[in-house]
């Protein structure tokens, strides 16, 4: 048995694509016995995303390393009887069935709330969707770019200015944090269960993610408010909240929150005499004034070094600015291993980009290499009751993978 926090809970993840197999990996993370139930045939669509027209080239199935790290594989035909009855066998001593079918499919494969929970009583049922559980487009599919990142505002709000085509989202960018806020549903649920001896339904959606994401603007329009794209960051309102470019071509975002304490820390590292003596930068309220003018002049002080010699200045001036990474960067970056954020995988060269939190006093189980297509299909049938003789007859039957 798993060491861990959750040492015991048993999860199945019949899902895919990619918030709820995300937060199942999460589960695994501190300990749970997470079994995938893929069709047969070729398994889980997400095991071939990674050879999809666009995508990253690398020798290793990364997507499938992130999303199935620490499962096991079952590979069940759930359009058949047979392998239904099978899963129910599963779902009697499971404690979190996770799945992100559509309801009509839940329906149709006999794996909806109605189905499974007159079978256990104590079990969560998880279930994600692209817009939620009710309204008009609760069977509608969408992925977190139509869903948390279109349809959120996200898409438009951040357009580097307002007459700018929409920017695209990256794959899982919005996947990973919404599969945060499910698993807070999923934990949430289990702690009631703990209170009560209940299981239940809990349920959340791409676009209920994409709004708490984009959740600031999203509130201020609901008190009236009229949400106006950015200007280009030349015409931004205010240069200390801004993006630049160094001598290398490398770009950081500076953020100074509390201006009035932080300007003279920082126009000392700039070392640049107009900064502390032209009447246009000297109080907060002349530098908004001017604020064109003063991109302009920083654009020029920023222009003139590199990006290293800048983050040597700006943290030795303890300003607080971001570099714009480029993923090439991880490969010497020490902060993301030291704090846990990147881990090496059991068996293997491979690292892993670890789950985005952390438990005092709780050690997150080492990441094994994911399943292949039913791998551990007999083992998990032998531990629900199934007998050699019963496994052997479900694969003739092409109920078993």
């Amino acid at each position: 048995m798993s060491e861990g926090i959750f040492a015991g809970l048993k999860v199945i993840d019949c899902a895919t694509y990619i918030a709820a197999p995300a937060a199942a990996v999460t589960l695994g993370d501190f300990g749970a016995d997470v079994i995938k139930v893929e069709p047969l045939g070729e398994g889980d669509a997400y095991r071939h995303s990674w050879k999809a027209p666009g995508a990253a080239v690398a020798d290793h199935n990364y997507n499938w390393i992130l999303e199935s790290r620490n499962k096991r594989s079952i590979a069940l035909d759930l359009k058949q009887q047979a392998a239904r009855e099978a899963l129910y066998a599963l779902v009697r001593e499971t404690d979190v069935f996770i799945t992100n079918y559509p309801p009509p499919v839940r329906h149709r494969l006999g794996v909806s709330y109605d189905d499974l929970a007159p079978l256990n009583k104590r079990m969560i049922y998880a279930a994600f969707t692209a817009y939620g559980e009710t309204g008009p487009e609760a069977g509608k599919t969408g992925f977190d770019s139509t869903a948390w990142w279109a349809r959120s505002g996200l898409m438009d709000l951040v357009k580097p200015d307002p007459d700018s085509a929409p920017a695209r989202s990256l794959g899982g960018m919005g996947d990973h944090p919404s599969s945060m806020g499910f698993y807070s549903a999923i934990v949430t649920a289990l702690y009631r269960r703990e209170r009560t001896g209940q299981g239940g339904m809990v349920h959340s959606s791409l676009l209920a993610n994409g709004l708490w994401s984009n959740g600031c603007a999203v509130q201020a329009r609901l008190c009236g408010a009229d949400m106006k794209g950015r200007p280009a960051r030349e015409h931004s309102a205010n240069a200390c909240n801004n993006t630049y470019r160094c001598g290398d071509g490398r770009w950081f975002m500076l953020t100074l929150i509390n201006e009035a304490r932080q300007w003279d820390g920082l126009a000392r590292a700039l070392d640049h005499p107009a900064l502390t003596t032209d009447p246009r930068f000297t109080t907060s309220n002349a530098r908004r004034e001017h604020a064109r003018a003063l991109t302009a002049l920083m654009d020029r002080i920023f222009d003139s070094k590199s990006l290293a010699e800048w983050r040597a200045i700006l943290d030795g001036a303890g300003i607080t600015f971001g570099v714009v990474g480029v993923l090439a960067d991880l490969d010497t970056d020490p902060q993301v291993r030291a704090a846990g954020m990147v881990v090496p995988m059991a068996g293997s060269a491979l690292e892993t980009l670890m789950s985005p939190f952390n438990i005092e006093g709780e050690t997150k189980i080492v990441p094994r290499m994911p399943p292949e297509l039913g791998e551990h299909g007999a083992e998990i049938l032998r531990e629900a009751g199934y007998d050699e003789a019963a496994i052997v007859r479900l694969r003739k039957d092409r109920v078993l993978g």
